[in-house]
């Protein structure tokens, strides 16, 4: 699936809900699904900058695609980076770099985020981005 087909389930899926609370409980349900970081790369390089949780992230690039794995010591964070994975992990570089991420917005994310989880989710997208440039990079 393209990055926008993966986005445009998602989309579909937060529409089902009725209020923001069902909303997070499936993305607590998403966290619980989240592919996860090998315990030897939760480390401090690997940790996003700017979340008030902690995240850990971590990229590998197999036959010409990005690979994410991640985990995060809060439950609503770790529902959050398990979206961003289910969008971004498997794709190619440029694909993520020119990615649009208005879907967040189209599940009203952003709007009900306190201020810091929602610098902390503008944070990982950068992350998730910064790994895509430097594997394109790589690929030149």
């Amino acid at each position: 699936m393209t990055i926008e087909e993966i986005q445009n389930e998602i989309i579909d899926e937060f529409s089902m809900f009725e209020d923001w609370e069902e909303r997070y409980q499936y993305m607590i349900d998403l966290g619980k699904e989240l592919p996860l970081i090998d315990d030897q790369y939760k480390t401090d390089n690997n940790i996003i900058k700017g979340c008030q949780s902690k995240v850990w992230v971590h990229a590998e690039m197999n036959d010409d695609k990005v690979e994410f794995t991640a985990d995060s010591d809060a439950i609503i964070t770790k529902g959050i980076i398990a979206i961003l994975i289910r969008v971004f992990s498997n794709q190619k570089p440029k694909d993520i770099i020119d990615a649009d991420t208005s879907f967040i917005d189209k599940i009203g994310l952003k709007e009900h985020l306190s201020p810091t989880r929602a610098n902390g989710l503008v944070s990982m997208v950068k992350q998730l981005k910064m790994y895509a440039i430097a594997y394109q990079t790589q690929l030149k």
